[in-house]
């Protein structure tokens, strides 16, 4: 890690695109301007971590899968065969003959 000292109008280059320019010092932080190609990203680090708690809140966990089927399964109508060992679906009427 580099730390750098910069005062107001001050800027920091790296690589042969990007500037970062500071452009106001203040007791609730500090200002900076961003000036790099349109193909890079820049994201506040806060909202990149919101993206990634909120894309892991989206895929489902393998273990509540595997629940959620088991559960499915369990209440599955029970099957019988006919005369030609095909299952058939039977009702729970027909479940307590």
């Amino acid at each position: 890690m580099l730390i750098l000292r910069r005062k107001k109008d001050e800027s920091i280059l790296i690589g042969d695109n990007i500037r970062i320019t500071v452009l106001e010092c203040g007791s609730e932080g500090v200002r900076i301007a961003i000036d790099a190609p349109k193909q890079i990203s820049i994201l506040r680090e806060e909202l990149s971590k919101a993206e990634v708690v909120n894309k892991d809140a989206m895929t489902p966990q393998s273990e509540y899968l595997h629940a959620i089927h088991a559960a499915l399964l369990s209440h599955r109508p029970k099957q019988k065969e006919d005369g030609a060992g095909i299952p058939q679906s039977t009702t729970a009427a027909e479940n307590e003959d």
